[in-house]
């Protein structure tokens, strides 16, 4: 029987850590475990046979860090080991009816825009390790140990494209429960939902009880069987060896109650052992089971946020769009970005929950220029997207670049419009804008619209798109010309709620075209297509009178609690007209922390006209960038907008250099940074090289897979008082020690800062650190009281 058809119907369980176990067998600090499948197969026999007979039911390759990138030369033989390896394990053991499971890790390198790997690069990269791995019997795909939701989309497209195999995707969230690069469990949930992956979850970075929150939202929000694999609760270290603080016993006791919260595969991470497995499924085979309950959520996604459409209006900025906009229109063909990145600012700012992007124009390369504004503008902005074009190669090239599940604007009745698009919205997700029109053109009457409507979610029904990730459009057709349209219109919005079940959409300020003083209108048809049921707006949150129709209507009818809304947006502002960003002079620190580059470089060049140069660092980059670093503490903004921001303040830096007449600025200090050997993770160290090279500091940066040799060598000759150390995977901490180790023989006087996803602070007190830094901004900080 194959794992799709017992998933989310019985219970089954994943093994424990396999590094833990190699650890134990002899792993030597540094070394690749991957190359074990070549070299000491009969090892990885044996902890696999060890899981299998505890009760494992699905074993994972030793594969997790085997890409391209670490191992040119000889991947597809390191990775076909690794599923034979299994495989004799899994005859070894009788057991038949265990699954093999190709485990997939992170790239260890951070996707463009925030990093230096192109997404289909990524893509690129672990198609070919799923081309091996179920080419030598692998038989499903588990992508692990994910902090980036972007890098699990490219691996999920990765397996889908390359293999027929059922594809399983587990993150590694923060107490806080956010990803590394900001996802958080709702946003984390709708994208790969979306993407058809057979079942999510959790693992890695904290034990079982530290999950338990994470867990229960994830069971609320999820219709998919879920995942959980917790490490063996929190690392230290001892006699040069890391070990974890939960024993078997404890661990299947919280396993336990983990898994009667809805939670459907079970297994274990950094830290456990075969006792641990054993003990946790002779604890949880015998609970009731309860299957997987669908949510019937309608939600769009962005690599930060979730907006659920509901009972609640949701806002569509329609600004991002050069229909009768002609300033737009020249920045589409001038590829002036951040007139456009201004323009969605402005509207996050104004109330958007959704912003609307269209980039279609006469002699413009649509498909290009769709997948440019789509990952700009997601270098900046949290808000989700609603990619809107009638081009089929447009729509895919921004769904597939797309970070999150977006709305997709649209499709309609017509057939070979349905074959275009549907499968489009099977393979990226989304939830699609159905048009109620067809081959006829659009229904004079409700009844014309609203049997469209059902031929849309009937069609989507047979490529297996549910009808909440179907939002009916009623078309809102100018009263200037058919006195009766508003009418029809609000008619058709209440029958699809009503007799459909179903959300709506609509182009509001369509009601008013041909008309003066069209927002009146326009404010007056919104208010009353809300109280019929609409659910998403498409409007100029620009427009003030637009915004408090919205927030007027939201406190009338209950959806605004005490006029919490309504007292924040009023209670201190008089009634005046807001303006877009993208028309409005904008300072220098309002670009840095906004992350627009080219805008900071003006706004440096303006301010140095009058003012020292020392003066525009001290006065505006330095603060903006504390300020950044502050919300980036308090959750407020992500790690995306982070770097942009970094790098809108390092050029900006760069024109402040260039006024000096070269004369450099005092640096405050020189810090070392460095991944471990044996580790090639390196997305950490990178972030906080840009934060400290932003505040002044000189970075020394060796890379990754460094000798403690090599950091030691340089601490001395460069005479540095900081030394920086990363590492992501339990097998190279042991590294890390020993580099702290040898950096207190040479280098007594340098402090020494760890950071890394495996670690903790009393983790690093153990291994002679002085100090753990939680994220970049916490290294900046310290450095900061290194050197005054």
């Amino acid at each position: 029987m194959g794992i799709k058809e017992r998933l989310g119907k019985e219970w089954l369980f994943f093994d424990g850590g396999t590094g833990t176990l190699l650890q134990e067998r002899g792993l030597a600090a540094g070394e690749l475990p991957e190359t074990w499948n070549l070299t000491r197969p009969e090892e990885l026999v044996a902890v696999h046979r060890a899981y299998l007979e505890a009760g494992s039911d699905i074993i994972c390759t030793n594969t997790f860090g085997a890409n391209a990138l670490k191992f040119p030369d000889d991947l597809p033989a390191i990775v076909q080991a690794g599923v034979e390896n299994a495989k004799e394990a899994r005859r070894q053991a009788g057991r038949p009816d265990a699954y093999i499971a190709l485990d997939i890790g992170p790239t260890g390198r951070l996707l463009q825009p925030m990093g230096d790997l192109p997404f289909e690069r990524a893509v690129e990269l672990f198609g070919e390790v799923v081309r091996v791995g179920a080419a030598a019997g692998a038989d499903l795909v588990l992508i692990e140990t994910m902090s980036d939701s972007y890098e699990a989309k490219a691996a999920v497209l990765a397996a889908k494209e390359n293999c027929t195999l059922p594809v399983m995707v587990t993150v590694i969230f923060d107490e806080k429960g956010k990803l590394l690069t900001g996802g958080t469990v709702d946003s984390v949930v709708a994208l790969l939902e979306g993407l058809r992956v057979d079942a999510l979850g959790v693992n890695c970075g904290l034990g079982p009880a530290q999950m338990l929150p994470i867990v229960e939202r994830l069971a609320a929000v999820s219709s998919l069987p879920l995942i959980v694999d917790p490490n063996a609760g929190l690392p230290r270290s001892e006699d040069g060896r890391t070990v974890y603080d939960i024993d078997a016993d404890t661990f299947a006791t919280l396993m336990g109650t983990i898994a009667q919260k809805g939670v459907h595969v079970l297994g274990g991470c950094c830290g456990t052992t075969p006792a641990h497995i054993r003990k946790m499924v002779a604890v949880c085979r015998s609970l009731p089971f309860v299957p997987p309950v669908r949510k019937r959520r309608a939600v769009v996604s962005s690599f930060s946020q979730a907006v659920e459409i509901g009972d609640t209006p949701i806002i569509i900025g329609e600004r991002i769009n050069p229909t009768g906009k002609s300033k737009f229109k020249a920045a589409l063909r001038e590829n002036n970005m951040e007139y456009i990145l201004a323009e969605g600012l402005a509207q996050e700012d104004n109330g958007a929950h959704i912003l609307d992007v269209n980039v279609g124009l006469p002699g413009l390369d649509e498909p290009t220029m769709m997948a440019q504004v789509v990952t700009r503008l997601q270098s900046v902005l949290a808000l989700p997207l609603q990619i809107d074009t009638s081009s089929p190669e447009a729509m895919e090239r921004g769904l597939r670049l797309y970070n999150g599940k977006p709305m997709i604007n649209s499709v309609n009745g017509k057939q070979e419009n349905m074959k275009a698009v549907f499968p489009l919205v099977r393979k990226y997700g989304g939830v699609v804008v159905g048009l109620t029109l067809d081959e006829d053109g659009i229904p004079d009457d409700a009844e014309g619209r609203v049997r469209i409507a059902r031929r849309i979610y009937e069609t989507a029904a047979t490529y297996g798109i549910p009808p909440e990730d179907v939002v009916i459009d009623g078309l809102a057709m100018t009263i200037s010309s058919d006195s009766g349209s508003a009418l029809v219109t609000l008619e058709t919005l209440r029958r699809v709620r009503d007799e459909l079940g179903g959300h709506t959409i609509l182009g509001v300020s369509n009601i008013s075209f041909g008309l003066p003083q069209r927002e009146t209108i326009n404010a007056h048809f919104f208010t009353m297509a809300m109280q019929n049921g609409l659910s998403c707006a498409i409007i100029n949150p620009n427009a003030d009178g637009m915004m408090r129709a919205y927030r007027a209507f939201l406190a009338l009818s209950g959806k605004d609690a005490q006029c919490a809304g309504f007292i924040a947006a009023y209670g201190d502002r008089p009634a005046a007209p807001q303006t877009s960003a993208a028309e409005s002079t904008v300072s220098l620190s309002e670009c840095v922390e906004r992350g627009l580059r080219e805008r900071a470089v003006e706004a440096a060049k303006a301010l140095l006209q009058d003012r020292p140069p020392l003066e525009v660092v001290d006065g505006s980059l330095i603060p903006a960038l504390d300020r950044v670093g502050k919300d980036f503490e308090q959750g407020k903004v992500f790690l995306p907008q982070l770097l942009m921001s970094a790098e809108a303040a390092k050029a900006a830096f760069e024109v402040v250099k260039d006024a000096m007449r070269g004369t450099p600025r005092e640096m405050r200090g020189k810090v070392i940074l460095a991944t471990v050997k044996g580790d090639i993770h390196d997305i950490g160290k990178n972030i906080v090289k840009v934060l400290l090279e932003n505040y002044g500091y000189q970075v020394i940066d060796l890379g990754k897979d460094v000798p403690p040799e090599t950091i030691a060598e340089t601490a001395v000759r460069e005479q540095v008082q900081l030394i920086g150390l990363s590492a992501l995977m339990t097998t190279t901490v042991v590294s890390m020690e020993q580099t702290i180790r040898l950096l207190r023989e040479v280098k007594p006087d340098a402090k020494i800062v760890v950071g890394g996803a495996v670690l903790t602070k009393d983790y690093a007190e153990s291994i002679g650190a002085d100090s753990y830094a939680r994220d970049a901004m916490s290294t900046v900080h310290y450095a900061d009281t290194v050197f005054g």
